[in-house]
């Protein structure tokens, strides 16, 4: 399946709906809700066994991606705000939330959950700087000067990752009881 072309045309997500797809533990897409597939524009037997990346859209990143791999490869959960890219190229932000899910005997990964919601303005604002700046220095010298980039640029606001994103986000209040109860939902 080929990569579609990126437009500069935004997806309006419902800000009271929610995205979530699972996959197993090398990333191919093993569920996706009915928002996901609606949102994607892809079939949902065109998403099925497929990699995650394939909502990659290239304004984001690759470290943040690197970082949230890291993270959740070791079981620990991560927030990001992520960029992705429908089938016909729109694209759309979210507030993802990824989670590992381990099997009880062996406690090895069998895979991971990601609950996602629209991104708000203010937060896409806040973020699409950094983004590009991460951008620029994976373009001129690649991912690992990006990841010492994004270390520094948090060590100069005193903040770890997470706390960064919990303030770029509003991580509070309601907004934790929602990825709270979507973790019920689908966990």
């Amino acid at each position: 399946m080929h990569q579609p072309l990126p437009r500069n045309e935004e997806i309006i997500l419902d800000p009271k709906r929610y995205i979530v797809s699972k996959t197993d533990p090398k990333g191919l897409i093993t569920y996706g809700n009915d928002y996901f597939v609606e949102i994607s524009g892809y079939k949902e037997a065109e998403l099925i066994g497929k990699p995650h990346n394939i909502i990659r859209h290239p304004d984001m990143p690759k470290v943040i991606f690197k970082l949230m791999w890291d993270r959740i490869q070791k079981g620990q959960s991560i927030m990001a705000l992520v960029k992705n890219m429908a089938k016909d190229g729109r694209y759309y932000w979210v507030i993802t939330e990824f989670e590992s899910k381990k099997d009880t005997l062996t406690n090895e990964i069998k895979g991971y959950t990601a609950f996602r919601k629209a991104a708000t303005k203010n937060a896409i604002k806040e973020i699409e700087p950094l983004y590009q700046k991460l951008l620029e220095i994976e373009a001129q010298s690649g991912m690992e000067a990006a990841e010492k980039y994004l270390v520094g640029f948090l060590e100069e606001k005193r903040l770890s990752y997470d706390e960064f994103i919990d303030q770029v986000v509003g991580n509070k209040g309601l907004f934790k009881v929602f990825f709270a109860a979507m973790k019920k939902l689908f966990g």
